[in-house]
């Protein structure tokens, strides 16, 4: 997307990339664009926005990403500085917010805690039929040129347990920064 988000009148390219990084990228010149801000999310990202949501007079970049979540930045600030000593006094607006997103979410956990028994109930009844839910999986396995290597992107919209890699020749697995996997090898029984 293309948005004024520093308010200067000139448009910012706004970009959400498939490793998760959301970058702002501003043209100052005729030049190369000038990466202005950049920040990770865990999953791709399939969809960025910018535009004023939360308050007025303060713009924001909303992204969407591949499970569903929608984060926001906004130019809003949220740190307030006191002198030495001093006490930080929340607003009443702000106080409410607050006050209303803490019940919001006491009233998400009963939900969750009366659905679990729901179907912890539906599941031990001798009639319960068990199935294995459908899930949209995002895959990409792409070459890098660099190294010569290929990268293996697996995104699912629930939690990865295991993912098993099985192959006819020798492989090796390279770690990378973002991959929180403990990678495990067996050999396999060629019969």
């Amino acid at each position: 997307d293309s948005f004024d988000i520093l308010g200067d009148g000139v448009k910012e390219l706004l970009i959400g990339r498939d490793d998760g990084m959301l970058e702002v990228y501003n043209f100052e010149s005729a030049d190369d664009p000038v990466l202005l801000y950049d920040h990770a999310l865990s999953e791709s990202i399939v969809s960025i926005q910018g535009g004023c949501v939360g308050k007025d007079g303060y713009d924001e970049i909303l992204a969407c990403t591949y499970s569903g979540w929608l984060t926001g930045l906004t130019t809003e600030p949220i740190h307030r500085e006191g002198g030495s000593g001093e006490q930080l006094k929340l607003s009443q607006e702000m106080q409410s917010k607050i006050s209303s997103l803490r019940s919001e979410l006491e009233n998400l956990q009963i939900k969750v805690l009366q659905e679990r028994e729901k179907y912890q109930q539906s599941s031990q009844s001798s009639t319960a039929v068990s199935s294995v839910p459908v899930f949209s999986v995002n895959d990409k396995f792409t070459l890098n040129k660099d190294d010569a290597s290929y990268s293996l992107i697996l995104e699912v919209q629930t939690a990865i347990d295991n993912v098993l890699v099985q192959s006819d020749v020798p492989i090796d697995l390279l770690d990378v920064d973002k991959n929180s996997a403990v990678v495990s090898f067996s050999s396999c029984d060629s019969e």
